[in-house]
């Protein structure tokens, strides 16, 4: 499976909960928060004209002439939502097309609502080492251990690690 913002997302979140969403074992659909982020993203497609781009194996909350925005439920974990937009961002530029990033969260919590994100040579050199981490954890043969943190309960793949 080629890395998409999604399994960056999870990397981040929980290397259990990627490697299972890798290999192809799904249970988001269960999930009332993955029904409340596409009910957000169904919602700001309706009131944009640049709304969800599909490139390669990405897709684009929104995209104009100077940002490509990705709109985010709330700001619980804000590094893995922007390392996804910086996967983005590398995946336009490897384009030719070269954008800021823009993460707008609909729920605040305790952060700003909006943030802005650059790629840079920085964070692309270690974007590619998440990039190649990410694409061994998939290629283990047992998912990672259970992490048992708080926000294990609020994440889809609940059922699946604690009963």
């Amino acid at each position: 499976m080629k890395v998409n913002g999604t399994l960056i997302n999870y990397y981040f979140h929980c290397k259990r909960q990627c490697w299972l969403h890798g290999n192809k074992i799904n249970l988001e659909d269960n999930s009332g928060d993955v029904k409340i982020g596409k009910a957000i993203h169904e919602v700001n497609s309706e009131k944009s004209k640049q709304s969800e781009i599909s490139i390669d194996n990405i897709k684009i909350d929104k995209l104009t002439s100077e940002y490509l925005t990705e709109i985010k439920k709330s700001d619980a974990d804000i590094e893995a939502a922007k390392w996804q937009v910086l996967l983005y961002l590398k995946v336009l530029r490897d384009k030719g097309i070269d954008r800021k990033g823009k993460l707008d969260f609909v729920e605040k919590n305790k952060s700003k609502n909006t943030i802005i994100v650059e790629l840079n040579d920085e964070n692309l050199i270690e974007l590619e080492k998440i990039i190649t981490n990410i694409e061994l954890l998939l290629l283990e043969e047992n998912a990672p251990e259970v992490i048992n943190e708080p926000k294990c309960k609020k994440c889809a793949y609940f059922e699946y690690c604690y009963i």
